[in-house]
């Protein structure tokens, strides 16, 4: 066979037409999500305030395998789609690894993240149902970005609620979205009851993505003609989000490649979700096997050190209770620079798997992902999100362990996107003023205290 090249593009007609969604294949469903108040599974009457109807059905399907692609959303994708699956020949070589390095980059569109994939996806669906906008939140920034990028081709309103932490420490990407015509609230914020409950309860903090999560369900369950809609965790989310996946797959087999370790960034779990989404199937169907890893921030341990019970999605305690690996509604995480992974909870989908063992999961400090970040940029040419450098931290250790041992084993792992509006947290790291605060089982046990109750 010719050398594999260094990137490996499908064609406009190898894309994929159906999104593929993974709990048709799994044996154990996630458990559905519970009214906080009665604690009785949601109904899509009970969700039909907060969500888009259609997005309500593929978020309560558990059987229907493929959801054909509306074509609108199709032509979306194909401004920025296929996304190229890039082989790491400049690492391999500087690691002097016998491993063969793979990485799926989504971050060659304007939003600079993988977000652009569902953000279309539910800006399509809230227009077809003749809404007039939508709220949401973001953290590092790339989901708010990505959906008032969306909000503008299919003309809706935005609004967006961004982690305070990151408003402040990535004004550019706050602008990006005004450019787009949305509107961004630093949250926790006085613009909500909620937010102001949160900044009473939590003085002067540096919010999280429960925080603004809260906020943002707030102000569209109270204005007419408005919806919700979400970055991450969701079913719907990674069900969209499995067009990186398939496209992965499609690469991979093109060549026929087959990976024997798919790596990953974890914070809600819309990019490890989607890109393991077909590997996973086949996994669950009996008819191959990978080694799949999870990398969360040391600082926000959802799977590594969280407890698999039934938790709100928000901090405000306003959403659905789900099934999931959580840190506690109330777990605010240290304001560390990966925004997007600072959320306390994790995709009930991915939960479940993981409670189920079809994948691990590692935890690593920040100061060793931006090193990891600042080694990749130096040889690949591209200068990573922080969220993305978890990924690329768990990538290298295995590759650095392919070389002790001398196996060569093929690694794949999600560059979700680029890091050039994270120059901040470049600039503590290079000036050393960057710590790697990591929580004590004392903070987290009196963030358990706070679980509901759920027989």
């Amino acid at each position: 066979m010719s050398k594999i090249p260094y990137k490996i593009y499908l064609n406009e007609s190898e894309m994929p037409t159906a999104w593929y969604n993974l709990r048709a294949d799994m044996k154990t469903k996630p458990a559905p999500l519970l009214n906080p108040g009665t604690h009785e599974p949601m109904s899509a009457s009970d969700l039909a305030p907060v969500f888009c109807d259609e997005l309500i059905q593929q978020e309560l399907d558990n059987d229907t395998r493929y959801f054909e692609i509306p074509e609108e959303i199709l032509n979306f994708y194909k401004m920025y789609r296929p996304s190229p699956l890039v082989r790491a020949y400049c690492l391999e070589k500087k690691l002097g690894t016998p491993a063969k390095i793979y990485y799926k980059f989504e971050g060659n569109n304007t939003s600079g993240s993988h977000k652009l994939n569902s953000a279309s996806a539910q800006a399509y669906y809230a227009k077809k149902q003749g809404l007039k906008g939508v709220t949401t939140e973001t953290g590092a920034g790339q989901w708010g970005t990505a959906l008032s990028m969306a909000c503008s081709y299919f003309d809706l309103d935005c609004k967006v609620f961004m982690v305070k932490v990151s408003y402040e420490q990535k004004p550019f990407r706050r602008e990006v979205m005004r450019t787009y015509g949305a509107s961004v609230t630093p949250s926790p914020s006085m613009e909500t009851k909620i937010g102001q409950k949160i900044l009473a309860d939590h003085p002067g903090t540096t919010g999280s993505l429960g925080c603004a999560i809260s906020e943002a369900v707030e102000v569209a369950t109270s204005t007419p003609g408005y919806r919700y809609v979400l970055g991450s965790v969701l079913n719907q989310v990674l069900l969209h989000q499995s067009v990186i996946g398939l496209e992965t797959k499609a690469a991979l087999d093109k060549y026929g490649i087959k990976p024997d370790i798919i790596i990953g960034c974890a914070g809600g779990g819309s990019n490890l979700g989607g890109l393991i989404a077909p590997f996973m199937g086949e996994k669950l169907r009996g008819e191959a096997d990978y080694r799949i890893i999870a990398v969360e921030p040391a600082s926000c341990p959802s799977f590594t050190r969280g407890k698999f019970a039934y938790d709100f999605a928000d901090t405000g305690m306003v959403c659905p209770l789900a099934k999931m690996y959580t840190l506690g509604s109330n777990f605010i995480p240290a304001p560390n620079h990966a925004g997007g992974l600072r959320y306390h909870g994790m995709s009930p989908v991915l939960s479940q798997l993981y409670h189920d063992g079809y994948m691990e999961a590692i935890s690593v400090k920040q100061t060793d992902v931006f090193a990891a970040a600042e080694q990749f940029a130096r040889v690949e040419g591209i200068l990573p999100a922080p969220e993305s450098a978890h990924a690329i931290k768990a990538a290298i250790d295995e590759a650095l362990k392919c070389k002790e041992t001398g196996e060569e084993k093929t690694i794949v792992f999600g560059l979700t996107g680029t890091g050039y509006f994270d120059m901040v947290a470049y600039e503590k790291f290079h000036d050393g003023k960057m710590d790697d605060y990591i929580p004590t089982d004392e903070e987290l046990e009196a963030s358990f205290a706070t679980l509901p109750k759920v027989e």
